[in-house]
């Protein structure tokens, strides 16, 4: 067998990595042009916030681009939200999205089922059929406005030992803003969106998490109120959980242009939340970093911040701009990005790691270009930046997932 000299990035699913590269370098000769110390193995990555759009959106992604563009950014087991046609709110619909899983993913994918029949909030999705196929169950994309309706599926969740994962947002509060409600909306005539909006919800579900003692996720995380209501709800005992995601941490509203790239919900917000989320990262009230990958098609993104869709592409991108903007600039350390990518979202989701891996060459530098994504989206506001770090191959299940040509 080959000696492996890549180094192998030391956490607790360190051994399954090595095992797994071992097996690849044993049947496929051609892993031996990675046999060198310039490159580093880590478990693959996993995602517990993505969007795949099928069945009923594949003009935006199918689950066989998504997943591609997922082992091309080093992920090797991902969550898909349930904002489809139809939705996964019952057994059938939800056969239906497990079915082209099965035949198209190269990837480990992990559905969510929606908390409420079609996302409407009105009433309680067919839970108790869909628990044993799902993750945890989601309305992403709309916030469950009721709290009457929140309560009962933490209880529901709660007795089918599952999570609930929120999307917080307070439609009475948003006033068909699409940016944040801050010093560049008001400059350029823009309708902005408030903090109050996400993080008023989320105190109310931090109440219900309380009461009902479910499982309960906040997605998305972008104000700094958010990250104090987390940390102090974590402080008294209560069960919850946060993700943000790369965009949030390492842009504000101070590089907002007119252009769709740039327009996701929640919107980017001030210098000062960017940096509260930073040090949720750093003292662990952020338990994961999370993409929100959400392609869309090249006309829906035209637009401008007005016009455009909610929503940007991040799986090929995620590592590269947070290694590069907040592990070599001192931020954080690697371990701890790896924590927030791989080893926390598989920890509090019970995703147990695959026979999988991915490697990287951490001193590649270039500029990000989406022409060269897997994804059918192609709208990142980090579109020119210059990163380190290229993903060189991922094996999931002990197959090659993605190898860089």
């Amino acid at each position: 067998m080959t000696e492996i000299k890549a180094t192998i990035h030391q956490n607790e699913f360190a051994k399954s990595a090595q095992g797994a590269f071992s097996k690849c370098l044993a049947v496929d000769p051609s892993f031996s042009v990675f046999n060198t110390d310039e490159y580093i193995i880590f478990p693959g990555f996993c995602d517990v916030h993505v969007h795949f759009r099928e069945p009923g959106y594949f003009y935006k992604e199918t689950i066989r681009t998504g997943s591609l563009a997922a082992a091309h950014g080093g992920y090797t087991a991902v969550c898909t939200m349930p904002n489809l046609n139809p939705v996964p709110d019952c057994r059938s619909n939800l056969s239906l999205q497990l079915s082209i899983i099965n035949i198209d993913s190269v990837i480990n994918i992990y559905p969510y089922g929606s908390i409420t029949v079609g996302e409407k909030g009105e009433q309680l999705s067919d839970m108790d059929a869909l628990a044993a196929k799902t993750v945890a169950f989601s309305d992403d994309g709309r916030g469950v406005q009721s709290a009457d309706m929140m309560r009962q599926a933490m209880l529901k969740a709660k007795s089918l030992g599952k999570m609930i994962v929120a999307h917080c947002e307070d439609n009475s509060l948003l006033f068909g803003g699409y940016i944040h409600d801050g010093k560049y909306c008001a400059e350029n005539g823009h309708k902005g969106i408030s903090s109050e909006s996400e993080w008023r919800q989320i105190e109310r579900d931090i109440v219900l998490a309380q009461e009902t003692g479910c499982a309960y996720h906040v997605c998305h995380i972008s104000c700094k109120e958010s990250v104090e209501l987390i940390r102090q709800a974590k402080a008294r005992g209560i069960d919850i959980s946060c993700e943000t995601a790369p965009h949030y941490l390492l842009l504000d509203e101070n590089d907002l242009i007119d252009d769709g790239r740039f327009k996701m919900n929640p919107p980017l917000r001030s210098a000062d939340d960017r940096l509260a989320l930073i040090e949720g990262i750093k003292d662990g009230t952020i338990d994961i970093i999370a993409t929100d990958h959400a392609p869309h098609s090249e006309d829906e993104k035209s637009k401008g911040l007005a016009g455009s869709a909610f929503g940007i592409v991040g799986l090929e991108t995620a590592f590269p701009v947070l290694y590069t903007g907040l592990v070599k600039t001192g931020v954080i350390s690697l371990d701890k990005l790896i924590d927030l990518i791989c080893v926390n979202p598989r920890k509090r989701f019970g995703i147990k790691i695959d026979k999988g891996f991915t490697l990287w060459k951490l001193s590649d530098e270039y500029a990000i270009d989406p022409g060269r994504f897997l994804s059918k989206g192609r709208a990142t506001p980090f579109e020119g930046k210059k990163v380190y770090g290229r993903c060189c191959a991922t094996v999931a299940n002990g197959v090659v997932a993605y190898k860089e040509v």
